[in-house]
């Protein structure tokens, strides 16, 4: 280790493989949301409101179908309300309308309500704009680690920083 910090050369490639690895996840990332047209293709359910279907943990891939198809009713959507950070995954319970002035109400599978409550102020119903994306796959339980991150942040600075030490240890 102390080879690896007292050359400047080896230093420097191990900075810059390290900056690599984190770009091309970024690059995919940012990839994947231009192919499936959504700003967030990936979503990690937080909450058991869409239980049996979905378990809270899960890893839910979304693709942007209003391009081509209409949203319908049965159709798992995740949506942003306004002035809320954290998307919603739900069940298109109700349509009213089509094309882009159709109106969805939507519902978890486990809940006893409808959504109204979780809206915005003054929003009875989604807009088709208000939708990220419709659920085309899942992989269970592999959210869960980015649960655990935003559950215990102190978590990230462990996890940075093993992999700080990973990048330093490492041979070329």
């Amino acid at each position: 280790m102390v080879a690896a910090l007292g050359n400047p050369r080896q230093a420097a490639a191990q900075i810059l493989n390290f900056a690599l690895i984190l770009s091309t996840a970024f690059m995919m990332w940012k990839g994947l949301g231009v192919l499936a047209d959504s700003p967030s293709p990936i979503v990690v359910v937080l909450s058991g409101s869409m239980e049996p279907a979905f378990q809270r943990g899960d890893l839910l891939v979304l693709w942007n179908r209003n391009l081509f198809a209409e949203t319908e009713v049965g159709e798992v959507v995740v949506y942003n309300v306004k002035d809320k950070d954290i998307p919603i995954v739900h069940r298109v319970v109700r349509k009213f309308g089509s094309g882009d002035d159709a109106k969805l109400l939507t519902k978890g599978d486990n809940n006893v309500a409808d959504d109204t409550e979780l809206y915005a102020r003054g929003q009875d119903y989604l807009a088709r704009k208000d939708i990220i994306g419709s659920v085309v796959g899942y992989v269970p339980f592999v959210g869960y680690v980015t649960i655990m991150l935003s559950e215990h942040p102190w978590l990230k600075t462990v996890m940075l920083g093993l992999m700080g030490v990973m990048v330093v240890l490492q041979r070329e």
